[in-house]
């Protein structure tokens, strides 16, 4: 099967200046702290996918249905509701993770944070740690 035409690509915007344009202070802090902890944690730099998704890494994707995409390892995005993380969550071992994070929410392989002030910081490092070992 050919692969799909995603309509989230990956783009030459800088992410910097992205970053510096969110306008809520407590969440371009935030998004600042989570891109230093994925950028360690994948040893890659930070790229734009689409309008406002900040993906680290590169992952081939292969589905049971034949679909192939190239995405990548894992990210973020700074909804208006919350600070979206995708990739982070380990299904063998995020419910031990989850459960000491602190407040949050999940659904689709997404992690959903209001603010890092809500959460255990060491414990996200932790899932953004094992998330790089995984897909490498």
């Amino acid at each position: 099967m050919a692969k799909a035409e995603l309509k989230t690509k990956q783009t030459d915007t800088s992410v910097e200046k992205f970053l510096n344009g969110i306008v809520d202070e407590q969440r371009r802090k935030d998004c600042i702290v989570v891109s230093k902890l994925m950028k360690a944690a994948s040893k890659s730099e930070p790229k734009m996918w689409g309008t406002a998704i900040v993906g680290f890494g590169n992952v081939h994707l292969k589905y049971e249905s034949g679909r192939e995409l190239d995405w990548f390892q894992f990210g973020f995005s700074p909804r208006k509701q919350n600070l979206t993380l995708y990739g982070v969550m380990n299904a063998s071992k995020s419910a031990g993770f989850l459960k000491n994070l602190g407040k949050h929410k999940t659904g689709k392989g997404c992690l959903y944070i209001n603010s890092l002030d809500e959460v255990n910081i060491d414990v996200l490092k932790q899932m953004i740690e094992l998330a790089a070992v995984k897909k490498k």
